[in-house]
């Protein structure tokens, strides 16, 4: 793995500077193929693909909570997919990224139908080999899919990445709420309000009541899925109770200092033992931050790819790596 010099050691300053860190658009020089995959007979999903010639395979990359594929961290990864000879899919989960009219429910932490049915359409298609990145809420999604696949995940992808993945729900949500991180919440809280609103099936007023992510789970999300409430929602819903299924090569990056997802509830679900799991956990980073020194300033991206190329070449990548 290539070593992680921080930038930045302070969490926060790591996980809101890489979200508006410039990156150079070098995913721009190819063009994007904006396509709807039906994935129920009410629903579609946006995804925008891209590729190089001839390439070695595709990667399907997954966003975070209220997220999209313009996230730049998102963008960041597509770009280095596509100059290392990959082919890009920017997965949408429904109603983000403007399509709010494309389907009559909402997206949750633990809904993998939409992107398991994009990665059988893809392979059928001739996109294969497949390999699957989530970020934050994303990493959740792509986990739980490939432990609710177990065995089959095997005939429609090669790996699966997971990062900074709030591996449990309630956990995440109880550290959000957190005066040092009600910055964090407020943003998601107000994101949400608004999407849920553009989707025209909810009362602003009623909106405007929620003022916290648990309180928009317990009243909207919960409920829209027959959860009943959140505290059922997390616990069902959350990664870690799918992580001993997982039988693909699995990597899950995860920052000791990550201010959201605490580390604790990551090391707990990774004591499940599951070989088929490396994970490469650093003292610093924050969530979805990993800003390095030069020449590695987007150290994930490396890092991610890196990992990749080894699956790709049936090797083994390092079982733990840890600073």
């Amino acid at each position: 793995m290539i070593p992680f010099d921080p930038l930045f050691r302070n969490p926060h300053i790591q996980t809101i500077a890489a979200h508006f860190w410039p990156r150079d658009g070098a995913e721009r020089r190819f063009p994007v193929s904006a396509r709807l995959y039906r994935t129920e007979p009410d629903v579609q999903v946006l995804v925008h693909s891209q590729w190089p010639r001839a390439p070695a395979g595709g990667i399907v990359i997954v966003h975070g909570l209220e997220g999209s594929g313009e996230a730049g961290y998102v963008r960041g990864l597509c770009a280095a997919v596509l100059r290392a000879g990959f082919g890009a899919h920017r997965f949408h989960m429904r109603t983000c990224g403007g399509t709010e009219h494309l389907c009559p429910t909402l997206y949750h932490a633990g809904l993998t139908g939409d992107l398991a049915s994009v990665v059988r359409q893809l392979c059928l298609e001739g996109s294969a080999p497949l390999y699957l990145v989530g970020f934050s809420l994303g990493g959740n999604v792509v986990l739980k899919l490939a432990g609710e696949l177990e065995s089959e995940a095997r005939d429609l992808i090669c790996a699966v990445c997971a990062v900074s993945p709030p591996l449990d729900l309630a956990a995440c949500v109880r550290r959000m709420g957190e005066r040092e991180n009600r910055i964090y919440e407020r943003r998601f809280a107000r994101n949400m309000r608004k999407r849920l609103a553009a989707t025209r099936r909810y009362n602003r007023a009623e909106l405007a009541a929620l003022r916290s992510v648990f309180e928009i789970d317990d009243r909207i999300t919960a409920p829209a899925f027959g959860f009943g409430n959140a505290e059922t929602y997390y616990r069902t819903q959350s990664a870690a109770g799918y992580l001993n299924r997982i039988r693909v090569p699995t990597l899950i990056v995860h920052a000791k200092d990550d201010p959201l997802v605490p580390l604790e509830s990551c090391q707990s679900a990774l004591a499940c033992g599951n070989p088929c799991i490396n994970s490469w956990v650093t003292a610093h980073g924050g969530h979805l931050g990993f800003l390095g020194r030069k020449p590695h300033r987007f150290w994930l991206e490396e890092a991610i790819l890196e990992w990749v190329v080894c699956q790709n070449a049936n090797q083994r990548a390092p079982r733990i790596v840890k600073q």
